[in-house]
């Protein structure tokens, strides 16, 4: 069965957009961490993404910026399959995407059953909440960034029940970034 891996980067007090969606804060250009997102990007998933996060994706990563200031994952990104979840999109234009409009996790879980590379959900705030409230979450790999928001959207706005993880994985960048791997307990 195919695994779901979350990876988002957060503030240091939990969010992972500011209060205007904005994730620019999270960007850094140092060659340690810009080594470790394009061996990152080399990974052969399916890229899972809502409606908003795919509109914001699919409008950077086809950039002439994108595509020559950081090649490999511009590529990667551009090139892998990718699936949307949209009520209100007719059409997913950017290379290599599905548009669903079924239902979230009854969807999920046929995608989780069907052949292939594991699935890889970037940003996508409620398809976390939403899937994560499922059980449907595999894995949660996270960046917390070494910044203080005050206000923002957590990737678990909505979870109404306690989530109980484990540690897997942990590694902290010089730029001050740590990186932090979960699993499920039960």
């Amino acid at each position: 069965m195919r695994k779901i891996i979350v990876f988002n980067q957060v503030s240091i007090d939990g969010y992972f957009t500011d209060m205007n969606g904005d994730m620019s804060w999270a960007h850094k250009n140092d060659a340690e961490w810009n080594t470790f997102v394009a061996d990152n990007a080399r990974g052969d998933a399916t890229l899972l993404f809502g409606r908003i996060t795919y509109e914001l994706m699919a409008g950077f990563w086809t950039t002439p910026y994108a595509m020559e200031n950081m090649p490999v994952v511009a590529e990667r990104m551009n090139n892998l399959p990718k699936v949307v979840f949209s009520r209100t999109l007719d059409k997913a234009a950017w290379n290599n995407t599905t548009l669903i409009k079924g239902d979230l996790a009854a969807e999920t879980r046929k995608i989780k059953q069907e052949p292939g590379n594991d699935i890889v959900i970037l940003g996508s705030g409620s398809i976390v909440s939403q899937l994560a409230q499922e059980g449907l979450i595999d894995e949660y790999e996270v960046v917390v960034n070494p910044i203080v928001l005050g206000e923002g959207r957590t990737m678990f706005d909505g979870v109404k029940e306690k989530l109980n993880l484990k540690r897997t994985k942990t590694r902290a960048f010089g730029n001050g970034n740590v990186f932090l791997c979960y699993e499920p307990t039960a």
